[in-house]
């Protein structure tokens, strides 16, 4: 039976991948902000770049810069870093001017534009002569990563700034399985997303289906992290997970306290 006929009849469904992609379809197009079918509603979310939004200025997260000013990242003059949902570049940038060697991931053609042209104004998107210490890519991740030409990995430290709390419930499973195949053993992933009480969705996650949308983000607790991250087959261990400090306009970083900001270190031996 050819693909046709078991689309034409509904019997389509034969992998893991399958069910991701058949729970994906039970929300409305229109709320989709996690595959390629939400481009065109971030590409309009960043068109104009003069809007009031705090993270289109470019400046890092304020845990980001603590973390490596604390020496729990980057040791030994950085490593590589993937930066999950990168927008215009702001930390992937950061990264970049302390020794990393980035890749930026977004599913904006306009976000991923934008970045790209920040690079080039901060010298770090590779002149004439040099390799570029970041380089960014317009896509799903999801699909990407299966691409070694793409996202190679392993990378030293995985980092999501607000990308995880616009998955559905169903693609933590696919974000997991990302972080086991991109994450190098003794890797960090970092993470900043709605806390709950602060900002997002507090729906369970079965609710969430029967409404067809994520209502603009999930928020999470404490403890949820923890069992989504903390308790996987990872081997993630918590190295710090706290609220997301206020950063005054004038403050060379970016704080929200309406956010988490989370460590996690790889074992080793994984």
């Amino acid at each position: 039976m050819d693909r046709t006929d078991r689309e034409r009849r509904g019997r389509d469904i034969r992998t893991v991948d399958d069910v991701l992609r058949l729970l994906d379809g039970l929300f409305a197009p229109e709320a989709d902000r996690w595959s390629s079918r939400g481009a065109s509603w971030w590409d309009g979310f960043y068109a104009d770049r003069d809007r009031p939004v705090p993270f289109f200025v470019a400046k890092p997260d304020e845990n980001l810069v603590g973390y490596v000013d604390r020496g729990l990242i980057g040791g030994g003059g950085g490593g590589r870093a993937l930066d999950l949902g990168c927008g215009p570049g702001r930390n992937a940038l950061q990264l970049a001017a302390w020794g990393f060697e980035v890749d930026g991931v977004d599913l904006s053609p306009t976000a991923v534009a934008w970045a790209e042209e920040r690079a080039r104004e901060a010298g770090v998107g590779g002149g004439e002569g040099e390799g570029p210490r970041v380089r960014f890519h317009c896509g799903d991740v999801f699909a990407l990563a299966g691409s070694e030409l793409q996202l190679p990995g392993p990378y030293d430290l995985v980092y999501d700034s607000g990308c995880f709390h616009h998955l559905p419930p169903h693609r933590r499973i696919s974000y997991l399985a990302l972080l086991d195949q991109v994450l190098a053993p003794g890797g960090c992933f970092a993470l900043t997303c709605f806390a709950a009480g602060g900002m997002g969705s507090e729906l369970p996650d079965a609710e969430l289906y029967r409404g067809s949308g994520l209502q603009g983000g999930l928020a999470y607790t404490a403890d949820e992290l923890r069992w989504i991250f903390g308790e996987s087959e990872l081997e993630l261990e918590e190295v710090e997970l706290r609220r997301m400090r206020d950063e005054p306009d004038a403050s060379p970083c970016f704080g929200e306290s309406f956010l988490w900001t989370a460590l996690f270190r790889r074992g080793t031996g994984a």
